[in-house]
């Protein structure tokens, strides 16, 4: 996933997903539940391709449940914050 290469790239492009799913309608409840999802998926089948996406991912795999919707909110949070600056 070439979008991982950069972090700045990366921030980016899912705060333009986070943006476009609320323009669609979504909630930030199900947002989150799809950042969730993503997390999953990322943790299990992407290597980690820099420092942040390695803290990210380790945080991930000692998360609880509870704790891994908070880091998806986290991270919401920081994409949005990212394309208002």
């Amino acid at each position: 996933m070439e979008i991982l290469q950069n972090w700045e790239r990366w921030k980016s492009f899912l705060g333009q997903q986070v943006e476009n799913a609320k323009n669609m309608g979504l909630s930030d409840n199900t947002i989150e539940k799809t950042a969730v999802q993503i997390g999953e998926y990322l943790a299990k089948n992407v290597d980690p391709k820099n420092e942040q996406e390695r803290v990210l991912a380790d945080l991930w795999s000692v998360a609880s449940e509870k704790e891994k919707h908070a880091l998806a909110s986290c991270v919401m949070k920081l994409v949005q914050n990212n394309n208002i600056n």
